[in-house]
């Protein structure tokens, strides 16, 4: 009987190793790179940063009026390819913006996403959380080079479809393959699934209020457990439903100061 056990534990043990390199091996290379942050305050803000992304509800309420994360449109906090991945991010800034109409840093791009996405206000550009954040892109970028281009694999907007989206269709198809998830009335699940219309969804202003940008991350990211398995047609008519939803109107007016501080902090 002792024999038996000590079989039976040697099987569970080398089924445990299998796993957990299974899991290994499927996760994302910058979340593996993740456990090699650099030592001291600098891997710590690294690590912040990561960690706004994932949950900046919890580190930044104040910023957030929308039930979204950065990482509903930043799959795994950026790590994952054609999911809004964060890798070279970082080298392609400073870069001239068609729709601020101005060249724009690393920081007012995050700064648009706390204001269309997150429908909230963006944190000061010397502000702890907005430091971290941009540190952690940076770290996601290294070995990338300055300017490089992304990758044609890399990137989710892809041509549409020459026909009109079917919205009947899509609407069919939102029940079959994405209510269970994000729920027949649009509202997701705080924490887990994001809103995709209603008051506390993204703003018209926001990147996935276009329909190109909705159909290619819904056509390579969803369903979550089934990711890749919706055609373009599918994710295309899925899209055109989704938006033709209602959800908060984007505030051009609204005057955006950042925090002053005092010239010895620089």
């Amino acid at each position: 009987m002792r024999r038996l056990r000590s079989k039976i534990a040697a099987v569970l043990a080398l089924a445990a190793v299998a796993l957990t390199a299974a899991c290994a091996s499927n996760a994302p290379a910058a979340t593996e790179q993740a456990a090699r942050l650099p030592a001291g305050q600098l891997g710590a803000t690294i690590k912040l940063g990561h960690d706004i992304i994932e949950d900046p509800h919890k580190y930044l309420p104040q910023n957030v009026v929308s039930d979204m994360s950065c990482s509903a449109c930043h799959i795994a906090a950026g790590t994952v390819k054609r999911g809004g991945s964060f890798v070279g991010t970082y080298a392609r800034f400073p870069q001239w913006n068609k729709r601020a109409k101005r060249v724009i840093m690393l920081q007012d791009r995050l700064a648009e996403c706390f204001l269309y996405s997150m429908n909230g206000t963006p944190p000061a550009y010397n502000s702890k959380a907005m430091i971290a954040m941009a540190a952690y892109i940076a770290f996601l970028s290294r070995n990338v080079p300055t300017g490089a281009a992304a990758a044609k694999d890399d990137r989710f907007i892809v041509p549409l479809p020459n026909a009109s989206p079917n919205i009947k269709r899509g609407g069919d198809l939102y029940a079959q393959k994405c209510a269970a998830c994000h729920q027949a009335n649009g509202a997701g699940v705080h924490g887990s699934f994001p809103p995709l219309w209603g008051p506390t969804s993204f703003n018209t202003g926001a990147g996935m209020a276009h329909i190109d940008r909705m159909t290619g991350f819904v056509r390579f990211n969803m369903p979550q457990n089934a990711a890749g398995t919706l055609s373009l047609e599918d994710a295309y008519d899925i899209s055109a439903w989704v938006l033709t939803h209602p959800r908060p109107s984007f505030d051009k007016t609204r005057i955006i100061a950042p925090s002053p501080q005092p010239a010895s902090y620089f």
